[in-house]
């Protein structure tokens, strides 16, 4: 279960599974061990994984589900929610900006 969200998030997130491992610092065998074993890792690695996708501890072992099931989203939105995951707080400021910017024009065109 561990490896298939995992593998999920890095799909969503446009990586491969061995640069996400790389960049997270793991090695490729822990990955085919997650895959082989169906084990998920121990606590230090778990929060790596999850500080690294931007996700709870939870998320990854599946005891919460993705936030577009939670909250209702729609597909836009999540696809928003999931494209700013990977964005610096400098930029989802300014997306954030952007996105009140486009609302307060539609407002004033009576949209």
């Amino acid at each position: 279960m561990f490896y298939d969200i995992y593998k999920t998030l890095c799909e969503q997130r446009g990586v491969s599974l061995s640069r996400a491992a790389a960049e997270i610092g793991l090695s490729n065998a822990t990955v085919t061990k997650w895959k082989k074993t169906g084990a998920a890792p121990g606590g230090e690695t778990l929060t790596k994984v999850a500080a690294y996708f931007g996700v709870s501890v939870d998320r990854l072992l599946g005891v919460e589900t993705p936030p577009a099931a939670d909250m209702g989203m729609d597909d836009f939105t999540y696809a928003l929610y999931r494209e700013a995951q990977t964005l610096t707080e400098d930029n989802k400021q300014k997306l954030l900006e952007m996105a009140r910017f486009f609302r307060q024009q539609q407002e004033k065109d009576g949209q």
